[in-house]
């Protein structure tokens, strides 16, 4: 596995050459893709997958671009998902439309795939820091995701590779309260079949290595709810 979790592309777009060159360009770029070619279906994948980032065509069937942009934000579980529109309107009423209704950037066809793919790491590096190599810090904790070095007041902590993903994902996104299932799906995967005790194990070794110098306990277990940081 690599040392950070994987982070997920939702690429919603009708037009199956143009999703199957942005998907080819994602994972070459080491994004996990998912597709969809519909806006209703584009609703039920980001159910299904909770990506990270969604790259969204604004002309789709059944559902356009705009609307699924609109119902995403105003859900409390999904408004923090970035969306990059893409849309042939060039107009700028058209991109403050986009921009108004919720998208975080908004991109004109025809366009230049390495600029997109610099705009989708630009949207990460806000949301997802750890998986395009930032440094995170957090009060005496310091994460560094390009060298998998972690530091507690200045000491270096022994980390294993589960453990490291665990704090990268808390460090992301400190008082968060973080359920076993969304940790599994996170650091683990979807793909990989892990019982919800195994999230257990690897927080209290995570713990013991937090505190191995000395120091509180900076994770949070939330009775009924699950584990955070802070």
């Amino acid at each position: 596995m690599s040392a950070t979790p994987q982070p997920t592309v939702l690429v919603v777009e009708d037009e199956p050459a143009q999703r199957e060159v942005l998907a080819y360009n994602l994972e070459a770029e080491g994004f996990r893709v998912v597709k969809a070619e519909n806006g209703e279906e584009g609703l039920i994948m980001v159910d299904e997958e909770t990506p990270d980032i969604i790259v969204l065509d604004w002309m789709l069937p059944n559902v356009s671009g705009i609307e699924v942009c609109r119902r995403l934000k105003t859900r409390t579980d999904t408004r923090t998902i970035p969306i990059l529109m893409l849309s042939a309107r060039s107009e700028e009423v058209d991109k403050v439309r986009g921009l108004e209704t919720g998208a975080d950037d908004y991109v004109v066809k025809p366009y230049s795939v390495i600029e997109l793919m610099a705009r989708v790491r630009a949207q990460l590096r806000r949301t997802r820091p750890a998986t395009v190599g930032e440094r995170l810090e957090y009060e005496d904790i310091v994460l560094d995701a390009e060298t998998h070095r972690v530091t507690r007041d200045g000491d270096e902590l022994k980390l294993g590779p589960t453990e490291f993903r665990l704090l990268s994902t808390f460090m992301e996104k400190p008082g968060r309260v973080w359920s076993r299932e969304q940790l599994l799906d996170r650091v683990w995967g979807r793909d990989i079949y892990v019982d919800t005790r195994t999230v257990d194990v690897h927080i209290g070794r995570l713990r013991k290595a937090l505190t191995r110098f000395g120091g509180t306990d900076p994770l949070r277990t939330v009775r009924g709810a699950g584990y955070a940081l802070g």
